[in-house]
């Protein structure tokens, strides 16, 4: 049996078609220049790169999307597939977008083309939430923000049908967003999507020294963001950041037996996949029921490039799970009404 490849160490380069490795480095480069050492963020120099695009009420790519006021600082940008004039039932899928809970919102391009790809390959109801950003709105805003724009797609005010199922989703510190939404509203979420969440902790992993070099993994960068976000004084061992610690702590054996099922992604070239599989063993030992999809080439971000193989399978493996997810719930609602029925007296 031939052994397996040895990961990947400090100073090797992902490997990246040249366009995605140049619009990374240009990323990076931005992003270090748009973080003051005052803990604020330069807006002005980010809104310069960081292109935003308008919802599209004519579909694109067979999807459409509109904007919607939550309350008076909380937007959601939905997107809806449509298959010409026929409206079917679809899973609702609330997504949380990353960049480090300081940068980007649901109309940043990148973001906005994700989520219409998301919204076709599953197909589902696609809420994207325009949460509050750190430094100006640390801990807990994005999470207050989060479970308001879920209990608000909940109440289903704004949907033709229910959705078949809700799944809370995101990427990176979305990632997070995600888990900590769905702790706050358990047994209203169908299944929980991570991908490549962005967790923390004092004590630096193997793959966060290993990896520094690589896309989003300089120390010091790193730790800019946690010090924005967290309270004041906080360490990165704080529940909001260490969350398989807070897992290991509250969970105990068998203590989140009512997590829903989760799927987590982990990339080898992603400086933070240590804690990525550490956050996928905690809830396993709690008893959640679990699945990792692991691509060994792919980068931190890797999701938002579209002409890369990982990301086109990142979103079949997404849609498999959502889909299968949905149609146990339909089962077990369809034993539930038959064993309810059952029951009537005569």
């Amino acid at each position: 049996m031939a052994s397996p490849d040895p990961p990947p160490q400090v100073g090797e380069n992902p490997p990246l078609p040249w366009r995605a490795r140049l619009l990374l480095r240009g990323v990076t480069v931005l992003h270090a220049a748009a973080l003051r050492r005052d803990g604020t963020v330069n807006r002005l120099l980010l809104s310069l790169f960081d292109r935003t695009v308008p919802p599209n009420a004519t579909p694109v790519d067979g999807v459409a999307s509109s904007d919607h006021a939550v309350s008076d600082h909380l937007r959601v940008r939905l997107f809806t597939p449509k298959d010409g004039e026929k409206e079917k039932e679809l899973p609702m899928v609330v997504y949380f977008h990353g960049g480090g809970f300081a940068f980007h919102s649901a109309s940043s391009s990148r973001f906005d083309a994700l989520c219409r790809r998301l919204a076709s390959a599953v197909p589902a109801t696609v809420a994207s939430v325009d949460y509050r950003l750190a430094p100006e709105h640390r801990f807990p805003a994005p999470y207050d923000d989060g479970e308001a724009a879920l209990r608000w797609v909940l109440a289903g005010s704004i949907l033709r049908s229910p959705p078949t199922a809700v799944f809370v989703a995101g990427d990176s510190a979305g990632g997070n967003v995600a888990h900590h939404v769905a702790a706050r509203a358990l047994g209203a979420v169908a299944g929980v999507v991570a991908i490549q969440p962005f967790f923390g902790g004092e004590v630096p992993t193997d793959s966060e020294l290993r990896l520094r070099g690589a896309p989003f993994g300089a120390p010091e960068r790193v730790a800019w963001l946690w010090r924005a976000f967290l309270p004041p004084g906080a360490t990165r061992d704080h529940d909001a950041s260490n969350v398989p610690a807070a897992i290991a702590r509250r969970g105990g054996a068998g203590g989140m037996r009512t997590w829903p099922p989760t799927m987590v992604s982990a990339g080898g070239w992603d400086p933070h996949q240590d804690r990525q599989w550490a956050y996928a063993d905690a809830l396993r030992g709690a008893g959640a029921r679990v699945e990792v999809r692991e691509y060994p080439d792919a980068v931190h971000a890797f999701y938002l490039f579209e002409e890369l193989q990982d990301s086109k399978r990142l979103l079949v493996h997404v849609a498999e799970f959502v889909n299968r997810r949905t149609e146990d719930l339909k089962k077990e609602r369809a034993e539930d009404g038959a064993a309810a029925s059952h029951q009537m007296p005569v």
